[in-house]
């Protein structure tokens, strides 16, 4: 694959962002790194090549000033997102809800819309939004986050429509459990609440949701994964699991 190719990856300082990052410079792709934490993204580019930028996804004008220093892209990763809490709808804190909405949800379509012009005029864009099976299952405790990602899902099926007949592919990858940070942001750092999930199991690794995302992006141009589902073999639902110590 020719390294004039560009793929900007969000939320790329850690999981399955830093996973991408360094998977697509694998396939030759030149990669721009986006995050919030300045060294850790900066050291994910020193590792992949490439080049890191502050990034803010619930911030306009961040993702403004972002996107106006990348010349093109023919790959765009809308990776960052978060899930807080595990509250039933009647305990819900109604500020986790918006940053969930604002960070899943709204950060992705403003990315977006920022970089469709650069994905279009490459002749050969691709957007790949990293859901969730939360994207078409719920769960207790889960009615905000299952509600972004049910959003993300919605707005990925509208854009593969609406961009019929231009030259971008969309793609979405929806993981099971996968063991990042992710968990442990969920549950406020508490680290014996964010193993829980993977008790017992082999959750997937970021490394495995990034293979996905290579793998979907460098298929023959007339080719379009529309969406992948990928979870641990011990994993059949997201509340289903066949755990060793059951």
């Amino acid at each position: 694959m020719n390294s004039s190719r560009v793929a900007v990856v969000t939320g790329a300082s850690a999981g399955i962002g830093e996973a991408a990052a360094l998977r697509l410079a694998e396939e030759g792709f030149h990669v721009i790194v986006g995050a919030r934490r300045k060294e850790r993204v900066e050291k994910v580019a020193a590792e992949c090549g490439g080049v890191a930028m502050t990034l803010d996804v619930t911030d306009s004008a961040s993702i403004e000033s972002f996107c106006r220093q990348i010349d093109g892209c023919h790959v765009l990763v809308n990776n960052a997102g978060l899930a807080l809490g595990l509250d039933h709808l009647k305990e819900i804190d109604d500020d986790h809800v918006t940053a969930m909405f604002e960070t899943n949800v709204l950060g992705l379509v403003r990315m977006t819309r920022s970089m469709l012009p650069k994905l279009e005029s490459s002749g050969n864009g691709h957007i790949v939004n990293v859901g969730s099976i939360s994207g078409f299952e719920v769960y207790p405790g889960g009615g905000g986050y299952t509600a972004s990602k049910h959003a993300v899902r919605a707005i990925t099926k509208t854009l593969r429509i609406e961009l019929l007949g231009k030259p971008i592919r969309v793609t979405e990858v929806m993981p099971g459990a996968v063991r990042t940070e992710f968990t442990l942001v969920r549950f406020s750092g508490d680290e014996d609440a964010a193993e829980t999930p993977y008790r017992g199991i082999v959750p997937l690794a970021a490394a495995d949701v990034a293979d996905c995302i290579a793998w979907a992006v460098t298929r023959p141009i007339h080719v379009n994964i529309d969406e992948i589902v990928v979870r641990p073999r011990a994993q059949a639902s997201a509340t289903l699991f066949a755990r060793d110590d059951d």
